[in-house]
């Protein structure tokens, strides 16, 4: 990627006689606060003055206290809180030209010619009407006097970056938009909670989530607890969908399952565009049926609460881009918005976007359902797909003749449940027979193996830990058993889904296939641990639990620190020699500093850390907060670190230590890692399967080949297979870390953000993309 034209050595002066605004409009979303906390701080950084809009565009109209300035200290403790705390508005008078006029001239009197805006795509583009008639209204205001001749010279152009803030993700072009994760987490909370009731009771739920046009939520809500049947505006039912949904009904209860989850959009139609609600629903569960149904409508509870950590991160991420692309922007680049792909920061053009939305919507007015599912983007596609097959597709009558067995390895992480639910199920509907290996390679070795059926995993979704018992132990000792055992069992293919030692597990077995022929059978690895430290994947199952867990006990701390001032937090994280959760905890949490391993700091960095906290106690901001990655340097303990700053600090500030522990590996898993680990366990098996008969010769199965043992990863945009073999020359051994981790390109943000000094590399800075407009073919038969 060729160097952005403010190159890294400019970032700190790339502001310098700039003015940017920032707002939020539309409705609220939790997250916005950390994206206006970024905009603000990266803003001050670059020399730039920022000014707060306060109550969306009914506050740029109105002008007067509603457009002041911001300072570092006036966004501080912002990151926690939901919704919005500079207030937003739907407004009026913006939509005509005379609120418009207004609008402008109260920007032209404070110089600023830079606009950040977080909303909807309503908001997004209002900006957009608003930049295009700026000439215009500049002329206009000339005219009546209403600025200088000099006043209109100074601010010839408007420049205008968006952020997508809604609950709905109904954005096209960005893969999450800001509130989205939270709103999800609200979501599962509430089924969790739910479901506990409705078993004890035999009862039947029908949920109503929000998503008047757009059914994410209420899909990935599906996904992540396993409902029964998913209403969604996207993808109407068929005509005889009252039958159906009876049927399915009935045949969860008669399978054992004592409770039925129905989600439904609130925007939900039929395929002749008549509304589908939740009322509609329960009556015909109770005429047809007779189960027990109750209805519960979330609504705004959705909106509410503290952002989790994802949101955060993204929201921070997107605010550092969104004031990059405003300062970096000329007169010709079109207004552009900042999204997230992958997990890669990317610009694309406003208008684009906008346009791509407003053909979903014309899609579903039409009744082309499926282009309307289509343009919603890959990401949507594949998740629709996913719950179709897991939730509407029963196992064949006719068997493939082929045994895939699964297995947990490692130490236990969140999601890993959700994996191997999803790995029985799609093996099911293969036709295979599906085994379930309890206690990892040692369990492997001695037996311990079962045959596992469709409903004993039913409700694994939302169960944290491991229930197939997970152990560190490694294969080669074991091989003779193990392979007596596969022979025995007649395992045709491997799902292992763990940590580190399932990588290197994975290793061993293809080095023993040398030795024991019965070992040549395909293996995938899935990977699963907190620590996020499997080469070949940017995400591991079970991070964003704890990452999750770490953020809510750090947000706690905070608060306990606040009520007693000058006080200064040290909280130690797991991760091994990973500084994955400590950097991404340290962002979401607002952390003065985070030690890991991966960059090494002396005594001198301690120093000037404890002397960044001094100067900090001066401000109003009374209160600090400091991370250490658990194995970051064997001598520089959390112990030290806490004794050094509590001799430096004496009469400052006074310290207290916190060990977070084994706390981080525990909980229900987050809605992420519920829908990642479905997502990968089923992509793991249709591999799996593909592999098997590959290698199949005359009813035997022999896989010697490289790719036949491959671990399945998030590589920036897309789950990819990669030969374990290959990721070897990636792989650290001796600290169990990949020797290249692309989260460490986020660490000069986190301290930017806690107002250090130093530069902000902008050559990763991300260019404008054009929306690739997704050409329709016909979906591939699942």
């Amino acid at each position: 990627m060729p160097p952005s034209p403010a190159g890294p050595q400019h970032a700190e002066t790339l502001g310098v006689g700039k003015a940017i605004a920032v707002l939020t409009s539309g409705g609220d979303a939790q997250g916005m606060n950390a994206a206006v906390r970024a905009v603000v701080r990266v803003g001050i950084y670059t020399g730039a003055r920022v000014f707060f809009v306060c109550e969306g565009y009914q506050g740029l109209v109105d002008g007067g206290d509603h457009i002041r300035e911001a300072t570092w200290e006036s966004v501080s403790m912002m990151l926690q809180l939901g919704g919005t705390v500079i207030g937003s508005a739907r407004c009026q008078d913006f939509r005509a030209r005379e609120g418009r006029l207004r609008a402008a001239r109260n920007l032209v009197k404070r110089g600023i010619t830079n606009l950040c805006v977080i909303g909807g795509d309503g908001s997004l583009t209002g900006a957009d009407t608003f930049r295009a008639e700026w000439g215009g209204l500049l002329a206009e205001l000339l005219k009546t006097g209403g600025i200088t001749a000099e006043e209109a010279q100074r601010s010839s152009h408007l420049n205008i970056v968006g952020m997508v803030g809604s609950i709905d993700n109904d954005f096209c072009g960005t893969d999450m938009t800001i509130g989205t994760d939270s709103a999800l987490h609200r979501i599962i909370e509430i089924v969790d909670a739910i479901t506990t009731t409705a078993q004890s009771h035999q009862r039947t739920f029908v949920l109503e989530v929000m998503g008047r046009h757009c059914g994410y939520l209420a899909l990935i809500t599906a996904l992540a607890c396993g409902a029964d049947w998913v209403f969604i505006p996207e993808s109407p039912p068929e005509d005889d969908w009252e039958e159906h949904l009876c049927r399915r009904l009935a045949e969860t209860r008669d399978g054992g399952s004592r409770l039925n989850i129905i989600i439904v959009a609130e925007g939900a139609i039929d395929k002749h565009g008549k509304a589908i609600t939740s009322d509609d629903i329960k009556s015909l569960v109770v005429k047809r049926l007779g189960y027990d149904t109750r209805v519960t409508i979330l609504g705004h509870v959705q909106r509410g609460g503290t952002p989790s950590a994802f949101d955060r991160i993204l929201a921070s991420r997107m605010g550092v881009e969104a004031v990059m692309a405003l300062l970096e922007g000329t007169p010709d680049t079109p207004a552009c918005v900042v999204s997230l792909s992958g997990n890669q920061a990317v610009r694309l053009p406003l208008m684009e976007c906008v346009q791509v939305t407003k053909d979903v919507t014309t899609a579903m007015n039409e009744g082309r359902f499926e282009d309307a599912v289509k343009l919603r983007g890959r990401s949507f596609q594949n998740n629709w797909n996913v719950y179709k097959l897991l939730a509407h597709i029963r196992p064949p009558a006719t068997k493939s003749g082929y045994t895939v067995a699964v297995m947990n390895v490692g130490a236990p992480a969140a999601g890993m449940n959700a994996a191997v639910r999803a790995t029985v199920r799609i093996g099911l509907i293969h036709g295979h027979r599906m085994l379930a290996v309890h206690d990892g390679f040692e369990g492997l070795a001695f037996g311990m193996v079962e045959e596992i059926g469709w409903n004993t995993v039913g409700s694994w979704t939302g169960l944290g830990g491991s229930k197939l018992g997970t152990k560190r132990t490694l294969p080669k000792k074991y091989f003779e058993e193990i392979s007596a055992n596969i022979s025995k069992f007649g395992i045709h293919g491997l799902v292992i889904i763990g940590g580190f030692e399932a990588f290197t597990g994975g290793l061993e077995m293809v080095e023993g296939r040398a030795r024991f022929e019965e070992l040549c059978i395909p293996l995938c690895i899935v990977p699963a641990t907190v620590s996020n430290n499997v080469p070949g994947s940017d995400f591991s199952i079970g991070a964003d639990t704890a990452l999750n867990t770490i953020t809510t006990t750090c947000d706690l701390i905070k608060q306990s620190a606040a009520g007693t001032k000058r006080r200064v937090f040290i909280i130690e994280t797991m991760g091994g020699f990973c500084g994955y959760l400590a950097t991404m905890a340290g962002l979401a949490a607002g952390a003065d500093a985070a030690y890991i391993f991966e960059e090494p700091f002396s005594s001198r960095d301690l120093q000037a850390n404890v002397d960044h906290l001094t100067e900090k106690m001066k401000t109003t901001v009374k209160r600090g907060l400091v991370l250490r990655n658990e194995r970051c340097n064997e001598n520089y303990t959390t112990d030290f670190i806490y004794n050094l700053y509590s001799e430096e600090g004496k009469g400052v500030f006074d310290c207290r230590k916190n060990v977070l522990g084994h706390m981080q590996q525990g909980g229900s898993p987050t809605p992420f890692d519920r829908n990642f680990g479905t997502k990968m366990g089923a992509k793991a098996v249709a591999w799996i399967t593909g592999k098997i008969k590959e290698c199949s010769r005359h009813g035997r199965i022999f896989a010697n080949t490289a790719d036949s043992a491959c671990l399945l990863g998030m590589r920036k945009r897309s789950l990819v297979f990669q030969p374990i073999a290959e990721l070897r020359q990636q792989t650290d051994f001796e600290h169990r870390i990949p020797k290249e981790q692309w989260w460490l390109r986020l660490r000069p943000i986190l301290k930017i953000l806690a107002k250090y000094n130093i530069e902000l590399d902008t050559s990763e800075t991300a260019h404008l993309e054009h929306l690739t407009r997704k050409v329709l073919v016909p979906e591939a038969t699942l």
